[in-house]
């Protein structure tokens, strides 16, 4: 099967897809989980799990290293937090299964990996935390957790058909296992649509965004300001945030895409092409959202 040309991300195709804001309760309009934040970087997790709700999932916890538990859950008080086990700074990730059993078989999406900082611990994570996800859980994978896929092959089966990336150039090549590859020369249609098939996952690279059955769409938005740290974070929480309200994976990933897109380039045209902070995309998101309801 061949790659389709792409459709461009308009509001008119976002209103087409448009999400119920009918909710009698938080829960009606979903949980998110966001698992990752080592000691030294809990910012991410913070970053994810506020992009999730700004987006308008019901419900938020998010899991980071118990030592920097307690000033998250204090920073956010619209979250539940949990503390995971330590090792050197960084969560054990074998142990945090245990810990999670319960918010894992009951969330309806899960973002796994902003702020992970090493690679085994990423690897024993989603071990750990893969086989207890419930049966209709969501998953967005980002960063270290994503970067670590190519060696677990038994978890990627499991998330077949629920399962969003978010790589960069760099983390599409090694989701390909492609070490001889320039990432200047990626052909990222091409690369992406191998990705999406090998995981079955839908994937969102650059404001491409690529189905493992060859549909692909393209967000015409975004500037070089979106690269900067924290900006990948706000990505996966609205991705996450719009598959906890129920969209499809590849709905959520063209509505948290083009939410991100559009609102780093209002924040250059205000702000200055480079000067803007991920933290700000989650003030500017709330207008682009009304602006398509």
């Amino acid at each position: 099967m061949t790659s389709t040309p792409a459709e461009l991300v308009t509001p008119a195709l976002l209103r087409g897809w448009r999400l119920s804001t009918e909710a009698s309760g938080k829960e009606d309009r979903g949980t998110v989980l966001v698992i990752g934040g080592a000691r030294s970087t809990p910012g991410a997790v913070m970053l994810t799990g506020l992009a999730g709700l700004r987006v308008g999932a019901g419900r938020l916890t998010m899991a980071l290293a118990d030592s920097a538990a307690i000033a998250v859950a204090v920073a956010i008080p619209e979250s539940g937090v949990v503390g995971l086990p330590e090792e050197d700074g960084g969560i054990d990730g074998g142990a945090a299964g245990k810990v999670l059993e319960s918010e894992l078989s009951t969330a309806s999406a899960v973002v796994i990996g902003p702020g992970l900082d090493d690679a085994e611990q990423a690897a024993a994570l989603l071990q750990s935390v893969v086989p207890l996800l419930g049966e209709k859980t969501q998953v967005v994978l980002d960063a270290f957790a994503l970067g670590v896929l190519p060696g677990l092959p038994e978890l990627y089966d499991a998330l077949a058909g629920r399962l969003v990336l978010t790589p960069n150039g760099a983390e599409i090549l090694r989701l390909l296992e492609d070490e001889d590859a320039d990432e200047d020369s990626l052909d990222l249609p091409k690369a992406s649509l191998e990705v999406a098939r090998k995981y079955s996952a839908v994937v969102s690279a650059h404001n491409v965004i690529t189905a493992p059955d060859g549909r692909s769409w393209e967000v015409p938005a975004g500037n070089s300001g979106l690269g900067t740290s924290g900006s990948g974070d706000v990505l996966a929480g609205a991705v996450g945030g719009f598959l906890a309200r129920g969209a499809t994976p590849e709905q959520a990933a063209c509505w948290g895409t083009y939410l991100h897109a559009v609102s780093g380039d209002r924040l250059s045209a205000s702000r200055g092409p480079l000067s803007f902070l991920a933290r700000e995309l989650l003030e500017a998101m709330p207008p682009v959202i009304a602006e398509l309801n």
